[in-house]
């Protein structure tokens, strides 16, 4: 069975870090890459792409997060993190990962998730001011 589990999510200060895990199972993890999404709450409020890592180690970035967002890999635990630093209100999203055999990392932040294979279930980050 195919998992996306996502983890790490809470609520935090304005200026604030937290660091999200993807801990994918039932897939090659090698063969895909790793992208993180999120979608604000409310109405109207579409996904996002926030980053996402090659299985070859290639990384892009959203402008939104570029300098306060990093993405790293752990392949020997099929998990990819997302450190997030300098947090703002308006980070305040559900965020998910998601993996895609054979997508270039920029197409697949730019693309709103679209054609991403697997999707894991979300976690909740809250930026307090």
């Amino acid at each position: 069975e195919v998992q996306l589990v996502e983890s790490g999510g809470g609520l935090v200060q304005a200026g604030g870090s937290l660091r999200l895990s993807c801990a994918a199972s039932g897939f090659t993890f090698d063969d895909y890459a790793i992208g993180w999404f999120r979608q604000a709450p409310g109405p109207g409020k579409e996904r996002e792409g926030v980053s996402c890592i090659s299985s070859d180690g290639d990384i892009y970035y959203a402008d939104s997060v570029k300098g306060r967002f990093t993405i790293s890999s752990d392949n020997a635990k099929n998990t990819v993190y997302l450190q997030m630093n300098s947090l703002k209100p308006e980070d305040t999203a559900v965020y998910y990962c998601a993996a895609a055999k054979g997508l270039d990392t920029i197409v697949v932040v730019t693309s709103f998730g679209y054609g991403m294979d697997y999707w894991g279930k979300g976690t909740l980050v809250t930026v307090s001011s």
